[in-house]
């Protein structure tokens, strides 16, 4: 997933590093003291010295380089706002703001363990934690036994990343290459799109038995049939990733060695890994943590905030609490569009609307078939419908393999049109469910 951070290291803090020859041999010496002996006079107090220079370069690359970070402070702030007053929707509101920068930092984290593991341990890594907030949220609240509020960010992540991420990137992108066509791979668009109409037809048929009260067991074969409609789901997004990683190695390097042979953009894919593996997956558990534990606070706040906001929980959970964990997203796809690079802003919107749909959603019901929560793929009428059209108008716009400004604009006018859609749009009450 894209960051916020600059390309390369803080100045002033270049040489230093783990895996850097000097810091070897600091390490074998200090090896050779823990087996002889006590230090040299003078030898311990620089070894502290280095290792305080490598965590101060962590903390700085990690925690101050990016002006995101600047909201961090909500989150503890949210904890104690819940302890001192339980106000409902300053919690809600100041989790969410003190999420948005972790979220930010998961992604990069991730980014940077992916740089030493490879092509194809790093897209794996990348599937799990691209949308980790999202799933954390969604865990949380199914464990309190909030079926709907998972259902619903999930779906307002799909919605959010194919019509406002998206459209963002493509009209950001037309504005900057104005007199320019910006064109992606439209194979990897194609089949991208057959995933989301697959997700679609996994929801479509739940909704449509319930609706349609044609179960053979009443309030039961639903359930049934979204438990293994989501194994089979997860199985189509196992063979997608293998058909990615395995089969068809970088489906964008076409696009890419066009640029490369026009002169454009080569020093931006000479990047390098900003800290060291062990670093990143240090900063990867902390943020982690983090996340899960604002996230507790976060859903526990939905049902309060809605009342004393007035808002509906269906506008909160579609529109609302997926500006959280899509704000990596949002800012990757605009940036990479903003370079010309069009191909990877289309992997980040259109790729985590598949990885939610196809995996995000089916792991949620198999999670809840463990916790014995009833979580199943009857999304409701309304909110499937609005998914299928969304599908429908994105697979449209991909369909020539090009982007300007005017598609952008469609497809974020699309966006403030769902909007508006879920502010006035009730949950209708909960019956047949078992």
């Amino acid at each position: 997933m894209g960051t916020l951070t600059q390309n390369g290291p803080p100045h002033g803090f270049e040489e230093q590093n783990l895996f850097s020859p000097e810091l070897s041999t600091q390490k074998m010496q200090l090896g050779h003291i823990s087996e002889y002996g006590s230090a040299p006079a003078g030898f311990q107090p620089g070894v502290s010295k280095m290792w305080r220079n490598i965590v101060y370069k962590s903390i700085k690359i990690v925690i101050f380089s990016n002006k995101l970070n600047l909201l961090i402070p909500f989150g503890p702030l949210a904890i104690v706002v819940h302890i001192l007053t339980g106000h409902n929707g300053l919690v809600f509101l100041l989790s969410l703001l003190g999420i948005i920068p972790l979220a930010e930092r998961l992604g990069y984290a991730t980014e940077q363990i992916a740089m030493f593991t490879g092509p194809t341990i790093g897209g794996l890594l990348n599937a799990t934690f691209g949308n980790a907030t999202e799933l954390i949220i969604a865990i949380y609240a199914l464990r309190n036994g909030m079926i709907r509020v998972v259902q619903l960010s999930l779906l307002g992540s799909i919605l959010s990343n194919m019509l406002l991420v998206l459209g963002c990137a493509f009209f950001c992108g037309g504005l900057v290459f104005n007199g320019k066509e910006q064109v992606f791979n439209k194979a990897t668009a194609t089949v991208s799109s057959g995933l989301l109409l697959m997700a679609v037809m996994g929801l479509l048929f739940p909704a449509v038995l319930h609706y349609t009260h044609t179960e053979v067991h009443y309030g039961k074969s639903e359930l049934a049939l979204s438990r293994f409609s989501s194994c089979i789901m997860l199985g189509a997004y196992a063979a997608y990733l293998f058909f990615q990683l395995k089969t068809q190695k970088d489906p964008y390097i076409p696009l890419s060695e066009e640029g490369d042979q026009n002169g454009e953009n080569n020093n931006d894919d000479d990047e390098t890994p900003e800290i060291s593996k062990w670093e990143a997956v240090f900063w990867l558990s902390i943020m982690t943590a983090w996340i899960s534990i604002l996230s507790e606070y976060l859903v526990d706040a939905i049902e309060g905030t809605s009342h004393t906001w007035n808002i509906p929980i269906s506008f909160i959970g579609v529109i609302l609490l997926p500006i959280v964990g899509n704000a990596a997203e949002h800012a990757g796809a605009i940036m990479f569009a903003m370079k010309d690079k069009l191909d990877i802003s289309l992997g980040v919107a259109i790729g985590s609307s598949t990885q939610i749909s196809m995996f995000g959603i089916p792991f949620c019901v198999v999670v809840g078939w463990i916790m014995g929560q009833p979580m199943d793929l009857n999304f409701q009428l309304f909110e499937t419908a609005t998914l299928f059209i969304t599908v429908i108008v994105v697979a449209f716009f991909l369909q020539e393999g090009s982007s300007n400004y005017f598609k952008g604009l469609m497809l974020i006018l699309c966006y403030l049109i769902v909007a508006a859609s879920f502010f006035v749009h009730e949950d209708p009450p909960p019956e047949g469910k078992p």
